[in-house]
Order: C-alpha cells, then sequence, then structure tokens
C-alpha cells in the first residue's frame, strides 16, 4: 500500500489485565528518534480490553498520539482479530513504518499484518535508524546463527515493518502526559475469529527466568565444564540477587535450559552488572 503519512507508529501489545508489556514502551524510545528523522509523528498504537493503563504508559512515554481500540473480543490475542484491528487503522491512516515488539503474538502478528497489507517485514531486530540518503528504515538483525549482524531495508513497499526484540532499547523517562488519545470503534464480528481461547494454562514446569529485566546476570558457558559448573554460578546469582544466564554453547550441550540463553539467538539484556564464567565471547554474542 502507498504511505499516506510520515508517521510511525509503535504497536503497544498488552497483558490480559490491559496493561502494556514492556517491549513496547520500549520501543517508544527508538520510535521518537526515527519519528523525528522521518518528519512524522510517534504513534502509539494499543489493541486490548479495559486497556487504561496501556494508553497512559503510552502516553507518558514519549507518544504524541495514541491510537486505542478496545473490545472485549481483544481480552486474548487472536490472530484474525489483531491482524483485522491493526489493519483496518494502517489503511485509514497510512504510516510510513511500523515497530512491533517481537514477542510470540508480536512474531505471529507481524508477519500477518505485512502480508496482508503486501508490506515487508524485518524479524528479530536488535538495531533500528533511518538512512539519511533516502530516508528508509535501516533495520539489523543476526544472520547466519548470529554469526553476523545483516542491515535491510524495504524500501518499495509500505508500511516498513519490523519486529524488535525485548530488552534492546531502554524506556523513556516517564513524562507528564500530553498524548492526543484516539479512539477508534473497530469490532470484529465472532464469526471472522477463526480460533477461540477457551483455557490460558500456565507452564508450571518452565522456569521463570527474567534476563531483560534483570539488572545483575551471572552467566555460564562452555567453559563451566558441565551441568555440574553452574552450581557455583546459581550460588554467586543467589548471593548478588542476580538471574542466571547462559551461552548458546551450554544451552545447546543440554546443561541448562534455553530460558537462560543470553545473545543473539537467546534474549538481549542491558544488566547494570553482567559476569560471564567461562565465555569465549564474540561481538554482541556468547557463543561458548
Amino acid at each position: 500500500m502507498e504511505a499516506k503519512t510520515k508517521d510511525l507508529w509503535v504497536f503497544i501489545e498488552t497483558n490480559d489485565d490491559g496493561s502494556a508489556k514492556n517491549v513496547g514502551i520500549e520501543l517508544l524510545a527508538p520510535g521518537k528518534m526515527m519519528a523525528e528523522k522521518q518528519g512524522g509523528t510517534l504513534t502509539a498504537v494499543v489493541i486490548g480490553h479495559n486497556t487504561g493503563a496501556a494508553v497512559q504508559a503510552a502516553a507518558t512515554h514519549g507518544a504524541a498520539r495514541v491510537l486505542v481500540v478496545d473490545g472485549p473480543e481483544f481480552g486474548h490475542y487472536t490472530t484474525d482479530a489483531y491482524t483485522i484491528a491493526l489493519c483496518a487503522l494502517v489503511e485509514k491512516y497510512g504510516p510510513t513504518s511500523m515497530l512491533i515488539g517481537a514477542t510470540n503474538n508480536g512474531r505471529d502478528l507481524g508477519p500477518r499484518v505485512s502480508c496482508r497489507l503486501k508490506g515487508g517485514l524485518t524479524a528479530d531486530c536488535t538495531a533500528l535508524d533511518i538512512d539519511p540518503d533516502d530516508g528508509k528504515v535501516a533495520w539489523t538483525r543476526p544472520a547466519f546463527g548470529g554469526n553476523l549482524m545483516a542491515t535491510i531495508k524495504c524500501p518499495d513497499n509500505f508500511p516498513q515493518i519490523g519486529t524488535v526484540r525485548p530488552g534492546v532499547f531502554k524506556k523513556c523517562e516517564e513524562t507528564a502526559a500530553s498524548a492526543e488519545i484516539i479512539r477508534e470503534d473497530i469490532h470484529v464480528d465472532a464469526k471472522d475469529i477463526r480460533t477461540q481461547v477457551l483455557e490460558v494454562i500456565r507452564d508450571m514446569n518452565e522456569e521463570k527466568v527474567d534476563l531483560e529485566g534483570a539488572e545483575i546476570i551471572v552467566s555460564g558457558g562452555r567453559g563451566v565444564g558441565g551441568p555440574e559448573g553452574f552450581a557455583p554460578i546459581r550460588e554467586l546469582a543467589k548471593e548478588l540477587g542476580a538471574t542466571v544466564g547462559a551461552s548458546r554453547a551450554a544451552v545447546d550441550s543440554g546443561w541448562i535450559s534455553h530460558a537462560h540463553q543470553v545473545g543473539q539467538t537467546g534474549k538481549t539484556v542491558g544488566p547494570k552488572l553482567y559476569i560471564a564464567c567461562g565465555i569465549s565471547g564474540a561481538s554482541s554474542t556468547s557463543p561458548g
């Protein structure tokens, strides 16, 4: 489709209680810089149910405008409902570019919207910028298993869409809300939603590891020698109030779960203190 404005949109994914997930608020920081370079308005897009908290968070973290779609059919994420709503907004307003968090839902929604609008999408980005020569978004993401970084452009199709990993960017400082709030009356008929959420079951066996939000991380790699090598790492992490991380080599060897993996093929992190044990290291990743 053709862009009608130079605006940059950030999709604000919501939790079940209507609050904003961190990644959407984080993306308002690079979004503000990119919108200024594009000469457009930074717009947050909130889709969900009882979204007051998410709208407030977007308005106080840098968005100049917030588009809101609120309804019971958006209480739980479904591909059909969210795609219909987001595509309707894009077709009405015509933004130049859009950022979506690379969460499970974002990785589902981004490609569906891109395909429906016949636009391009760059997945799992870790850096963003605007090319000064042509004004197009330069999306940077790991390629070939994280062994190199590729910068990609989709110059001929709009909106330019990219999914961005959580934890890559820091939130803007919170300020008094001054954003324009626009509520769109978009509803999706039940017959157009081909899936139904019957029950949400939390995986009680999956270890909960918040690497993106951790201020201190103690990580182990191939050099710890085996799963037993993570025992002192866990002890140190406990003493420091830290989160346990791991390199890809340690995870691939089965020494620790993937939930702990740090690096281009794992979680992108930004702690105040990072302690690497038995990790050889490489540019922006932790291979072993």
